[in-house]
């Protein structure tokens, strides 16, 4: 994997991965291994956890480790393809405000992964170490990642070939199975409510549902 380590500005700057493999040389973990795993990722905080990676997409095969970033309501995660890619799903094709972002346990893509290098290739933006299950975070939950706001969408987040070709159809059918979707552990969906900007190390904090 080739990184290139590019200066924006102030404090933000990111390491670019190009040239993406689908695959590393990393064994793909088999199910009895990945069912091993699940103790731990239950152990992750319900209330308050830490954001573990923030990764940006600029375009197609490409992966932008932040130190920064800005979430923004009409944009999700700013300089993310998320808007320009649009959606085949929507009636008018025009992304999703519901995908704005997707967020994924830090615990489960550690385990699926099983290096840090390798996380990003997940696809997802924010990697965090917080209980993601539908039980303590249902469609509607809002979230303080740093200084934002994201609201949990009701839209599930179920992964893609990339997916399996990257991590192995083991983990596929791991993330998708009866207790993967009951934990999300594939991720959830959100979208920005109040704008702010998130660094690593920033906390996640369950809001109180609104009365």
């Amino acid at each position: 994997m080739q990184y290139d380590m590019v200066v924006i500005t102030g404090r933000e700057f990111h390491q670019r991965q190009t040239n993406m493999p689908s695959s590393l040389t990393i064994k793909q973990l088999n199910s009895e291994e990945l069912d091993a795993g699940l103790d731990e990722i239950r152990r992750s905080p319900s209330a308050r956890g830490p954001v573990e990676m923030i990764v940006r997409r600029p375009a197609p095969g490409e992966r932008e480790i932040l130190l920064d970033a800005n979430l923004d309501i009409v944009e999700g995660l700013c300089g993310d393809s998320w808007k320009a890619r649009g959606n085949p799903k929507t009636v008018d094709g025009l992304a999703n405000p519901e995908t704005q972002l997707t967020l994924m346990n830090s615990r489960a893509i550690s385990l699926i992964a099983q290096s840090k290098e390798r996380w990003s290739l997940a696809g997802d933006q924010l990697y965090i170490d917080l209980d993601l299950s539908i039980e303590n975070i249902p469609p509607g939950t809002r979230l303080s990642v740093g200084t934002a706001i994201v609201e949990i969408s009701p839209i599930p987040h179920t992964g893609c070939k990339k997916f399996v070709e990257r991590f192995g159809m083991d983990a596929m059918l791991f993330v998708n199975s009866e207790i993967g979707r009951a934990l999300n552990l594939r991720g959830v969906n959100a979208r920005v409510i109040k704008a702010g900007v998130v660094r690593p190390g920033d906390s996640v904090v369950k809001l109180p549902l609104a009365r």
